[in-house]
């Protein structure tokens, strides 16, 4: 659960001097709302909603809880309280709720594609999040059924091929186990030769990146022939689609990460309905 304070400047930034419209036109009444989803998906963002909704003084009831399935017409928060605050709130929780519940479904579809070529690969996130919003991204992956992969430059070591041009991948992977014993090294290679020199050097996790499937194939062949892949996490990244991630996940990777879960996101139709008395 992300902080109330962090929430709040959602708020101050859809009303930093408060709701015009609703303080000029609205009596003090208290009313009924429902929030509901206009089509089929997973539920995400329901306990941020309902955090903000409380903080303003309006009774929340979570008719359904984050991460379940829910259908089209089914309704996900009750609402009961100032109606002031419920429209202050509205645009604001609807927006959360849409945007997680749609990383959150994707992440689900994704995740079952792989599952039925190979279910013990992971569909995974990654750092390509909107600025301000990636603890939200983050949950949304996991309530997905996803890894969320690193929150940020400060959770794990990944060396990519911008720090390969100034280091080389033998000193790279020693340096980076110097800097910390409890820490996994993964690096991003993008040939069976550059897997080979990175597992041998030491690292843990290989991100095979924007290689073909037959690619993946080969380099994992030739880890195993090397006797180096029961140690090494396999993880592909790189333009792996809805169309193309099965076959990835026949390759025997263990991870498929995929930016698609967040920097395109297909938002999640959910509407806020006043109830009249």
């Amino acid at each position: 659960m992300v902080s109330l304070e962090y929430l709040l400047k959602f708020i101050d930034e859809d009303a930093p001097s408060g709701d015009l419209t609703s303080d000029a036109i609205i009596p003090n009444v208290v009313c009924r709302a429902i929030i509901r989803a206009e089509q089929d998906g997973i539920a995400a963002g329901l306990e941020e909603a309902g955090t903000l909704f409380s903080h303003f003084g309006v009774e929340v009831r979570e008719d359904t809880r984050d991460g379940t399935i829910v259908k089209e017409g089914e309704v996900l928060l009750s609402l009961s309280g100032p109606a002031k605050k419920i429209l202050l709130v509205e645009r604001t929780a609807l927006n959360i709720i849409g945007r997680m519940s749609g990383i959150a479904t994707q992440t689900r579809a994704m995740a079952e594609l792989v599952r039925t070529e190979n279910p013990r690969c992971r569909v995974a996130g990654t750092r390509k999040t909107s600025p301000g919003l990636r603890l939200l991204d983050k949950k949304a992956i996991t309530l997905g059924g996803g890894d969320p992969h690193r929150t940020g430059l400060s959770d794990g070591v990944l060396i990519k091929d911008n720090h390969l041009v100034l280091v080389s991948v033998s000193d790279a992977i020693e340096r980076a186990k110097a800097g910390s014993a409890y820490r996994k090294i993964e690096i991003e290679v993008e040939s069976a030769q550059g897997a080979l020199a990175a597992a041998r050097s030491g690292a843990d996790i290989l991100l095979l990146d924007n290689m073909s499937p037959e690619e993946v194939r080969k380099t994992i062949a030739e880890i195993k022939a090397a006797g180096l892949r029961d140690r090494i996490t396999i993880e592909l990244s790189g333009g792996i689609t809805a169309e193309t991630i099965r076959e990835y996940a026949r390759t025997g990777a263990d991870l498929i990460s995929l930016g698609a879960l967040t920097h395109t996101v297909r938002n999640f139709s959910v509407t806020l309905e006043i109830l009249s008395e």
